[in-house]
């Protein structure tokens, strides 16, 4: 029986995740997408931190009448304003089991914009 969407998304996280871990000197940045928002978080794995996290659902994101993938840069941009005042540079990104496309890319491109590097 074919998997669904979510189970495949579920397998190919977890061998992005063997790979991708987040240290103090670089960590993880994670992302979610759902149907209508897209979240995005840095987190340090070895000490289960979340350094700092950003979503479309935030009132300076939401406010601005834009595409989801328009969107999805704005929250790109505000994720690495907030990582580089907690100090963080150069981070490792994990695309959490989406294609790197349409709104995942758009997210990744604002973040680069902004100053991470990755």
């Amino acid at each position: 029986m074919a998997l669904t969407k979510n189970e495949r998304r579920i397998r190919i996280k977890s061998r992005i995740r063997k790979i991708v871990s987040g240290t103090e000197a670089r960590p993880r940045l994670s992302v979610f997408r759902s149907n209508k928002e897209i979240y995005a978080q840095i987190v340090d794995d070895v000490t289960g931190v979340t350094i700092s996290a950003a979503s479309s659902r935030d009132k300076d994101v939401s406010s601005a009448k834009a595409t989801k993938i328009e969107v999805a840069k704005l929250v790109g941009k505000a994720l690495a304003e907030k990582a580089l005042k907690a100090g963080v540079e150069t981070i490792a990104f994990d695309r959490g089991g989406y294609l790197y496309h349409g709104r995942v890319k758009s997210l990744a491109e604002g973040a680069r914009e902004a100053g991470l590097k990755f």
